[in-house]
């Protein structure tokens, strides 16, 4: 096993260099970049997307005429102040040079700072990773605490009323995104048209350091009730039809048949025999349920629920080519995915240890 392991750590550094690759070559054609931000702000324009016509990669150009063809709004503005700014950016280096530099750094987890926060890129993430690992991780747990339990009913009790009314509250919940759920908690429990039972926004009140320990606790979950809600609605209805379908394979095996012709229960047969071998492939998902949890739907949600997190640091990092923050994060993004991969992997063993990768692959 301890093969295995390294091998897979091994192939995580050509997995990582490619997605840094891949990212840094299509920002070099996005529209738009730092230098252009403060030009616009100093021109009183508008910052979008759009503001860039040319690469920010390169060589530094000379002249007036070629600065004007360079950046949008730069017309009247000092050379030597645009070439100021492209050295204070670090875009008076080549694009190749550039990355070269980037993951010689990144190798050491030093992502530099962010271009428009006087702190550094790992101060930003560990500041807004409570918010981000509260969602991920009670949205896993909870979700994973329902649709267990009611997938496996629903293969016991295939075909019955039970399955086929809790299969409708399914489709129901797969059907509704989960953004919209959350407005729809927000005009209902949030103050919006009806009852202002919950909080609109934050992970924790103003005065929460000034509460005692069990009001600190009790406010913590009354702001997680309508954002969790929100996460879980579109979470476990996959996850439950995949725990059905999973049992169901192996309720109707031969080896369960003869368990039964030897007198065991069903309870037993069940939980004895059938589960070790179905909760395999869910267990094989939870790392990446957490990953799309925490990475994907955490985006939304922060910015609907005002949660300063990770999702809502990305997405204002990438409308503001904030680039520090962008790749440092999607650095760590991508690491951490591989590792809860490898994770999922291991789990395997655990839940049935004839699980063998190493002979598997021999």
């Amino acid at each position: 096993m301890l093969a295995y392991i390294i091998r897979r750590l091994m192939l995580m550094i050509p997995t990582l260099f490619g997605v840094m690759v891949i990212n840094f070559v299509i920002v070099q054609f996005a529209p738009g970049g730092p230098v252009e931000r403060v030009i616009a702000q100093m021109q009183g324009m508008d910052v979008t997307g759009t503001a860039r016509l040319g690469s920010t990669g390169g060589e530094v150009n000379s002249g007036a005429n070629q600065v004007d063809a360079k950046y949008r709004g730069a017309q009247g503005l000092d050379p030597k102040f645009i070439k100021q700014l492209e050295k204070q950016f670090g875009f008076d280096k080549p694009p190749a040079t550039r990355f070269w530099l980037m993951m010689k750094n990144y190798a050491t987890f030093n992502f530099g700072k962010s271009f428009y926060r006087d702190t550094s890129v790992v101060d930003l993430i560990w500041q807004k990773l409570p918010v981000s690992i509260s969602l991920g991780v009670w949205t896993v747990l909870i979700t994973y605490f329902i649709s267990i339990p009611l997938g496996i009913r629903k293969a016991v009790r295939d075909g019955s009323k039970f399955d086929v009314w809790t299969s409708t509250v399914i489709i129901i919940g797969y059907s509704v995104p989960s953004f919209l759920f959350a407005i729809l908690l927000i005009v209902l429990f949030a103050g919006g048209s009806y009852w202002q039972i919950f909080p609109l926004r934050g992970l924790v009140s103003d005065n929460w350091h000034q509460l005692s320990w069990g009001a600190r606790i009790l406010d913590y979950f009354w702001h997680l009730v309508l954002p969790i809600s929100a996460m879980v609605i579109g979470s476990f209805a996959t996850l439950t039809m995949l725990v059905k379908n999973s049992f169901l394979d192996e309720i109707h095996k031969l080896y369960v048949t003869t368990a039964r012709a030897k007198g065991l229960t069903e309870r037993r047969v069940l939980y004895g025999h059938v589960f070790r071998n179905a909760i395999l492939i869910v267990v094989a998902g939870f790392p990446s349920a957490f990953i799309t949890i925490l990475f994907t739907q955490n985006l939304l949600i922060e910015m609907i629920f005002s949660l300063d997190g990770l999702g809502l640091l990305s997405y204002e990092s990438i409308v503001n080519r904030d680039y520090p923050v962008v790749f440092g994060t999607l650095y760590i993004f991508t690491l951490l995915g591989l590792v809860l991969n490898l994770v999922g992997d291991l789990a395997y063993t655990v839940v049935d240890p004839r699980i063998d990768f190493e002979k598997r692959e021999a």
